[in-house]
């Protein structure tokens, strides 16, 4: 049968989020759901004589704009040259968009070859929430109680292509907590936390404020129990940086945010911790 590169099953895309843990990446344990309708042909498994050895993840958001995630051989097939095939397939999906990846510290140069050219630098912070109340005026409410189209705008701030299917599912799965900060009627905030493997995944966390940002995370926090949170903070927000270092959280792992062409437009003033390695 040999070598060969296809769309995965629901099935496969929950085993490449299984791959993930394996990796250290500490996916949420409910993320594979919500990846699943991002773009359901964006999945993609290389299989060697049937049996799937290689993955990667290529999520077309609107019609220029893609990211790439999930890129991974296991470990008895590395060296073969597989996770190549794997690396061109999805790249071919790719063609005429421009592509990012949060890639990690080892494959850097390697994603530079293929034309990836890096923007900021993900430091993952780890460590207990602080009770944190919100600053007056402002009041946080749950995310699935926001019309869908508010929040998709929102978040489109912050990520820069439309993604609506995969946020509605993103706040609305089992296992996860999601609050919107409001002013007034104003979106002034928004994050969610997924239970995890290690620490609760915090991801995202976008707010111009870094008071607002340590309630939401405090009111996740007692939502799910959570005795530990993990957030990926863009370095290019010299603020969120701070903010997650006032929490007294340590740094755990680094990835970069790479693009192929001109990065989006996005307000980074307000990124304090991007959502997902997997799906951007």
């Amino acid at each position: 049968m040999g070598f060969e590169v296809g769309v995965a099953s629901p099935a496969e895309v929950t085993m490449m989020a299984d791959w993930a843990v394996a990796e250290g990446w500490n996916p949420g344990v409910t993320d594979a759901q919500a990846f699943a309708v991002a773009d359901p042909r964006g999945f993609l498994i290389g299989r060697l004589d049937g049996e799937p050895v290689t993955s990667i993840s290529v999520i077309g958001y609107g019609d220029a704009f893609g990211f790439l995630g999930m890129y991974i051989a296991r470990p008895d097939v590395r060296g073969r040259g597989l996770g190549f095939q794997t690396w061109r397939a999805g790249m071919k999906r790719m063609a005429g968009r421009i592509v990012a990846l949060d890639g990690v510290v080892a494959q850097q140069d390697n994603y530079r070859r293929s034309g990836f050219h890096p923007a900021w630098t993900n430091i993952r912070y780890e460590g207990g929430p602080a009770a944190t109340p919100p600053p007056a005026g402002v009041r946080l409410v749950d995310a699935r109680d926001i019309p869908s189209d508010r929040l998709a705008a929102y978040d489109r701030r912050f990520f820069g292509a439309p993604r609506d299917a995969f946020l509605a599912a993103w706040v609305s799965l089992p296992a996860r907590s999601a609050r919107v900060a409001l002013r007034g009627d104003e979106i002034v905030g928004f994050a969610v936390l997924r239970d995890a493997h290690a620490a609760s995944r915090l991801g995202p966390v976008f707010t111009d404020d870094a008071a607002i940002a340590s309630a939401l995370v405090s009111a996740l926090a007692e939502d799910r129990g959570a005795t530990s949170v993990a957030v990926d903070v863009p370095g290019v927000n010299p603020r969120a940086v701070a903010w997650a270092q006032a929490q007294g959280w340590a740094p755990s792992f680094e990835t970069a945010r790479m693009y192929t062409g001109e990065p989006p437009r996005i307000d980074t003033d307000g990124l304090f911790g991007i959502t997902s390695l997997e799906l951007g």
